[in-house]
């Protein structure tokens, strides 16, 4: 068996420093806006369907220009930039809303225009077989990243007295130090451009009737995000509010356990089963947080399976829908998948906000859980009949 590449080691070391970055801020944004900022959870709704909606525009335009121009390292780096740079940002919001809005969506916005070039350079760089494992590789490194940054911003407000402005602070100096890393040890893979026709928005058209692309669609739109997961538990379990960015830790604590093993067997078995199967503990989440079991059994349950969720489902995606497109448009493809999964988080954010809002945190889960429920036989129909279609189209060789 072939060894990672380095490029896949080095991308995932600036995935790990990036992550540190912003998962400092993510772990306490929910609690800082609920609790500290006494949003609405309608309103934090908003403001969470933003900060991975804001993503859906520039993610495409990202692969599109980075298959265009064969560029995928510069592309990737001014997104790095621009998600740096917009840390700086939080310092000027104060408790405005808006301004809030604004930078969480220039943030996005660089995330938007580097992880779909990141991921393309990830595909070039490794063999079809070993695709779920690279991204098995690189998604570990990055959750090693998620692991950290919580711990990391209970360290900067245990030593700043509780101040949100050292956590922004820290955060940006972390940022800039995985732009200096790409720039330095990633390998710049600039090849010819390819022909015109080859990278066209008739072809992006043509990638965009994919039934990959609708079925990554109708999972994003019954997915919840992250920061209600971890408010609804922290409400079931009345937990301190000093353990909460504890929560993303534990998540990400199984993702960077399982991500590496999940990636190797959904080669070994067939990515679209390991992928199935951890949407399936997505609904386990989701009742869970609807059922009768509390304390910290609730919390080690919960955790263990939101992080096997997103060790089955992150990477493993990437990679099945990696060997789905063809080189000379893979960061177009790819950017075509996430941005579809983003857009239907932004209507599945507002939704769950709503029905919270309406309902309360419990029937809101249910409600969830049942949709899930539905959308996974369908996603598993459009993807066998995808890769069907795909075989069925592809040169026989003599």
């Amino acid at each position: 068996m072939r060894a990672i590449s380095g490029t896949v080691f080095a991308l995932g070391t600036v995935s790990l420093v990036t992550d540190v970055s912003a998962e400092m801020v993510t772990a306490i944004l929910p609690l800082y806006l609920v609790v500290g900022l006494q949003f609405s959870p309608a309103a934090y709704g908003v403001i969470d369907g933003v900060y991975t909606g804001a993503t859906v525009l520039l993610r495409l335009i990202g692969g599109y220009v980075a298959d265009r121009v064969s560029r995928h390292k510069a592309v990737a780096g001014v997104g790095y930039g621009l998600s740096a740079f917009a840390k700086l940002g939080l310092l000027a919001a104060g408790a405005s809303g808006p301004l809030i809005g604004l930078v969480i969506t220039a943030d996005r916005a660089g995330k938007g225009l580097r992880t779909a070039p990141r991921d393309a350079l990830i595909t070039l760089a490794t063999p079809p077989e070993q695709l779920g494992r690279a991204f098995g590789v690189h998604r570990t490194m990055d959750a090693v990243g998620a692991f950290l940054g919580p711990l990391v911003t209970l360290g900067v407000l245990a030593l700043a007295g509780g101040a949100f402005g050292a956590v922004f602070m820290t955060s940006f100096c972390v940022a800039l130090l995985a732009v200096l890393i790409l720039a330095l040890f990633v390998p710049d893979t600039r090849s010819a451009r390819p022909h015109p026709s080859a990278v066209s928005w008739r072809a992006v058209a043509r990638l965009g009737r994919r039934r990959l692309l609708l079925a990554a669609c109708l999972l994003g739109l019954v997915t919840i995000g992250d920061g209600f997961v971890y408010l609804v538990l922290q409400r079931r379990v009345e937990l301190g509010i000093g353990w909460f960015p504890m929560l993303a830790v534990g998540t990400s604590l199984v993702y960077l356990l399982l991500a590496a093993p999940l990636g190797r067997l959904a080669d070994r078995i067939g990515r679209l089963k390991v992928f199935v199967g951890g949407n399936a503990t997505l609904i386990g989440v989701y009742l869970l947080l609807d059922g009768p079991l509390g304390g910290w059994p609730l919390v080690v349950l919960v955790l263990a399976l939101y992080g096997t969720f997103y060790a089955a489902t992150d990477g493993v995606l990437m990679a099945l829908a990696g060997s789905m497109f063809p080189a000379e448009l893979r960061a177009t493809g790819l950017a075509l998948v996430q941005s579809g999964q983003a857009l239907a988080y932004v209507v599945s954010s507002v939704l769950f906000g709503l029905a919270w809002q309406a309902w309360g945190p419990g029937p809101a889960c249910l409600a969830a859980a049942c949709a899930t429920a539905v959308a996974l036989p369908i996603t598993v129909l459009l993807v066998t009949k995808e890769s069907r279609s795909l075989s069925a189209s592809a040169p026989v060789s003599s």
